[in-house]
C-alpha cells in the first residue's frame, strides 16, 4: 500500500492536482498536512485526509485527525499547536494517546523522516515554499509486510534520494 503525502501548498491547486494525478495508480490515500488555504468544500481537496494549519481559515478542517490504513493508524497534524519548529515531543504523546504508528505532519516547511520509539514521523516538506533544502517536495510512504519506505520526490516528481529512508515496525 502507498499513500501520498504533502503539505504547506499555500494555494496551490492545480500542483497538487498535477502531483495526485501523477501518482494516482499506485496510491491509495492522500494526506494533506495542512495550509492548503483552500475552503474545506474546494474540489481540490474533496477526497484527501486533511486537516487544518495556521494560514488555514476555514474552521471545518480539523486540527487533527486519526486515520486507518490497512492495519496502520496515521495521526495527520499540521504541528503549529503542537510547536513541532521546537521538538515532536507533543506529537509523539498525541501519537501514543491514539494508537498511531505514523505521524504526517507540516508547518516547518522541511522535508524529512524519522523513527522514535516505533513511531515513525513525515513531515513531506513545501510544494511551494521548501526551507533548508531547495526542492518543492511531497513524500511518499510505502507500507508492506511490517516495513515502511519513505521517498521524497521534487515538484516535478523526480525521487529525492538523498531523503529515501527505509523503517520497520517490527
Amino acid at each position: 500500500m502507498k499513500v501520498l503525502i504533502m503539505s504547506d501548498s499555500h494555494g496551490l491547486t492545480e500542483e497538487m492536482a498535477l502531483i495526485i494525478d501523477r501518482h494516482k495508480n499506485e496510491t491509495s490515500a492522500v494526506i494533506h498536512c495542512g495550509d492548503s488555504e483552500l475552503q474545506a468544500d474546494d474540489q481540490a481537496v474533496h477526497s484527501m485526509w486533511i486537516v487544518g494549519g495556521n494560514c488555514d481559515f476555514d474552521t471545518r478542517y480539523p486540527d487533527e485527525l486519526v486515520q486507518e490504513a490497512g492495519q496502520y493508524r496515521f495521526l495527520i497534524a499540521h504541528g503549529h499547536l503542537h510547536s513541532v519548529k521546537s521538538t515532536l515531543m507533543n506529537l509523539k504523546y498525541k501519537a501514543q494517546e491514539t494508537g498511531a504508528s505514523i505521524v504526517c505532519f507540516g508547518h516547518t516547511h522541511i522535508a524529512g523522516s524519522e523513527m522514535n520509539d516505533r513511531i515513525l514521523f513525515i513531515n513531506p516538506g513545501s510544494i511551494r515554499l521548501p526551507r533548508v533544502r531547495p526542492e518543492r517536495s511531497y513524500a511518499i510512504i510505502t507500507l508492506e509486510d511490517q516495513q515502511a519506505h519513505v521517498l521524497f520526490y521534487d515538484f516535478s516528481g523526480n525521487p529525492i534520494k538523498e531523503l529515501e529512508k527505509s523503517y520497520s515496525f517490527a
